[in-house]
């Protein structure tokens, strides 16, 4: 009896013994659930995401900054304040001002009075509309005014468009540019201006600040009729390139302050080497006419 009683309590002992020593190895370990759900974090769709110390052994190592590519911002053009259009004078405060209209008569300009090396491209008519034409002139980075009638045009408003897109400006050159043009009565040369002035108005939503008569020719009339459309100024020239070549009715070269005339022709890449061989030999830069003039 007494050896059983001692085998039962040496049983006990035992028993408690180890299960002290089991909850106090099991309270001291980390719980393995808890560790691996302390890896990963829920987003708002319930899909683990890594955490920092994850992600910084499992991602890429990064190429330095320096030799990270970067794209810098683009370079925004000025804009003219009296104009409201990307300015082409590049810093030059021009030296002349437009005159005013007077006896109810615009002022005609065949050049620009200025000493300072600018030199204006104008362009006529509008019978051949091709779009290398208009690569040209941006490829060089000239701007240029285009005097625009109507019978060469009608139809095509979409395609000028591209050149007031690119910041070229589409002035006045009459409805029928018919060549006996200071001979039609003061109401037919006025239907002409004024209805080629409100078309390119509409059409491309700019009215035109200046009119060239067809040929060059005009009168006292006209510019009365000028003024009453809406306009600032008639404008000539001096020089044109032509052919091929350039042609000068004061001198053997460009000046300061020529206004240059060409053509919407056949032989326009001709013309437009020309001119631009004539440009860089007199040293001249190519302004827009209206920013010169500061004109909308």
């Amino acid at each position: 009896m007494i050896l059983a009683i001692a085998l039962v309590a040496t049983g006990v002992w035992w028993v408690t013994s180890n299960s002290s020593q089991f909850s106090s190895a099991v309270s001291g370990a980390p719980d393995q659930s808890a560790q691996a759900a302390s890896n990963t974090a829920p987003t708002d769709t319930g899909v683990p995401v890594s955490t920092p110390a994850e992600s910084d052994a499992q991602s890429p190592t990064h190429a330095p900054a320096s030799e990270v590519p970067t794209t810098a911002p683009p370079t925004l053009a000025p804009t003219n304040p009296a104009t409201g259009r990307v300015d082409t004078l590049d810093g030059l405060v021009p030296d002349y001002v437009l005159p005013p209209i007077e006896n109810g008569m615009v002022p005609v300009l065949t050049k620009v009075p200025t000493e300072q090396k600018v030199v204006f491209l104008t362009i006529d008519d509008g019978a051949i509309k091709r779009d290398s034409d208009l690569a040209l002139l941006e490829k060089n980075g000239i701007k240029a005014s285009l005097f625009l009638a109507h019978n060469f045009i009608a139809g095509s408003s979409d395609f000028y468009r591209k050149y007031t897109a690119a910041g070229h400006l589409i002035e006045d050159h009459t409805m029928t540019h018919n060549l006996d043009f200071i001979h039609l009565s003061y109401e037919q040369q006025k239907a002409e201006i004024c209805g080629m002035a409100d078309f390119e108005e509409q059409q491309f939503g700019r009215r035109p600040v200046f009119f060239r008569p067809p040929g060059g020719p005009y009168t006292m009339a006209i510019r009365k009729a000028v003024a009453e459309c809406g306009m600032k100024a008639i404008v000539d020239w001096e020089t044109k390139a032509n052919a091929g070549g350039m042609d000068y009715q004061v001198g053997a070269g460009l000046r300061p302050g020529d206004i240059v005339l060409m053509h919407f022709r056949p032989e326009f890449p001709r013309d437009l080497a020309a001119f631009l061989k004539a440009q860089k030999a007199a040293g001249l830069k190519v302004v827009l006419l209206e920013d010169y003039l500061a004109t909308p």
